[in-house]
């Protein structure tokens, strides 16, 4: 009877009929908005805000829910359920929120978890905004390819418009579902909406936006070919909508970076540090290619994984960061009812296995008190194990010299650590911001 309980399938039973019952109890509220729907692996957040500005810019009154932030027009406050799609009568309350306060539009993260789960019943999409399918969520779903059948979900209730990346491989499945109007956009491939030209400079990326054969500079205030991706989705929504390319732009220009995401901790230090939400293989392979260039000293690395998730992921998080960075430490992220130790041991891992070893070249050390040593120092050890998340960033900012750049990923803007089944209060920039007090240069 109990393993009936906990089956997935009486799960998302529970899920449909809480879904239900939230819609009838609060007036089927998403009835009254524009919902614009945005799923895929990596890019939702800053998508789901890129899209919010345009909006805004064209003069419209907009909500939004994603995994940091929720917004009723003009009022916004933090997301600190550690939940990207809430539950039933949570969502349904927000967008009944929405409503009273007279937005027009709803902008909404969605998980293909609660997609799955079916707690979005009653929600019609009016724009469906697809970014890309990579590794992740395979303890839930067990495969790729159930992935993107969960996915492809909310493309099959038919929404006005589909915006869909040209690049991914899904493009081919997820375009043959009904719409009224479809919008691909892309980098490689030929799309409605083709970015050219991209030029990285410090804090941003300039290309040149083809639509239709007429060429627009861009100038992107955020860094990196993926943030590109996101701008495009974006882009295509507010155009898709009917909006004229000029308040597009103007709204592209007006965005300001998503905290949390490639963002800059600027204490007065003589090096760069970075936070930043990359929690999946492919979303900190690109945080990484994106710095590298940027990079004059060292590229000293901060991560870990999520306790209740897809372990499978967890050594290529590790195998990552050894490739890319000279100085690698483990720590704790959100264990959840996982052991810490556990987990660490899983990305330490692929860190291991992940820096090729020639004869001599590396000192592998697997204690977290070994006395750190530069690598000019004749000693090549390189990555340490700290389960202390405040004392791994704390040993990274006692790396780190001129020039260096510090990189903590994996939590982002969130200000909580989930420890079993609580919530403590956690936030690596507050942690950051006090420790950078004595690398201040005055």
């Amino acid at each position: 009877m109990l393993k009936f309980l906990k089956s997935q399938k009486t799960i998302n039973f529970f899920h449909l009929v809480s879904a239900v019952i939230a819609n009838i109890f609060y007036g089927f509220p998403s009835r009254k908005l524009k919902v614009i729907g945005v799923t895929g692996t990596n890019g939702k957040t800053t998508t789901c805000h890129l899209i919010t500005t345009i909006l805004e810019t064209a003069g419209e009154k907009v909500g939004m829910t994603t995994t940091i932030d929720f917004k009723f027009g003009d009022e916004v406050i933090e997301n600190n359920y550690k939940m990207t799609t809430l539950s039933p009568f949570a969502l349904q309350k927000m967008l009944k929120k929405m409503v009273a306060n007279n937005c027009s539009f709803a902008v909404i993260e969605v998980t293909s978890i609660a997609l799955d789960q079916h707690r979005l019943w009653g929600v019609p999409f009016y724009a469906a905004v697809f970014t890309n399918l990579t590794h992740d969520h395979l303890d839930y779903h067990g495969s790729m390819s159930r992935y993107l059948v969960a996915k492809e979900k909310m493309f099959e209730r038919r929404p006005y418009l589909s915006v869909l990346n040209a690049d991914d491989p899904t493009i081919e499945r997820l375009s043959k579902y009904d719409c009224n109007k479809l919008v691909t956009y892309g980098i490689k491939n030929p799309a409605t909406i083709i970015a050219k030209k991209l030029y990285a400079r410090p804090g941003g990326v300039d290309f040149i936006l083809l639509i239709d054969g007429k060429q627009t500079s861009v100038s992107l205030p955020l860094p990196g070919e993926f943030n590109v991706y996101n701008a495009l989705a974006a882009i295509a929504v507010g155009l898709g909508l009917g909006n004229s390319l000029d308040t597009v732009m103007e709204g592209v220009r007006r965005f300001e970076p998503v905290a949390g995401r490639m963002e800059v901790v600027d204490a007065g230090q003589p090096f760069t540090v970075l936070i930043d939400y990359a929690h999946t293989p492919d979303a900190l392979q690109n945080v990484y290619e994106t710095l590298i260039p940027t990079v004059r000293g060292r590229l000293i690395s901060v991560l870990g994984a999520t306790g209740r998730r897809d372990r499978t992921k967890r050594p290529i998080l590790g195998a990552i960061a050894a490739r890319y960075a000279d100085y690698v430490i483990v720590t704790n992220e959100d264990p959840y009812d996982e052991d810490p130790l556990t987990i660490i041991d899983e990305v330490a891992s692929g860190v291991v296995r992940g820096r090729p070893k020639g004869p001599g070249r590396y000192k592998i050390n697997k204690e977290s008190d070994v006395p750190i040593k530069y690598k000019d120092s004749g000693e090549d050890i390189w990555w340490w194990r700290v389960p202390d998340r405040k004392d791994a960033i704390n040993k990274a900012l006692k790396l780190a010299r001129a020039q260096d750049v510090v990189l903590v990923t994996g939590k982002g803007a969130e200000k909580v650590m989930a420890v079993g089944d609580k919530l403590i209060p956690f936030s690596d920039r507050e942690v950051l911001i006090d420790l950078l007090r004595k690398y201040r240069v005055s």
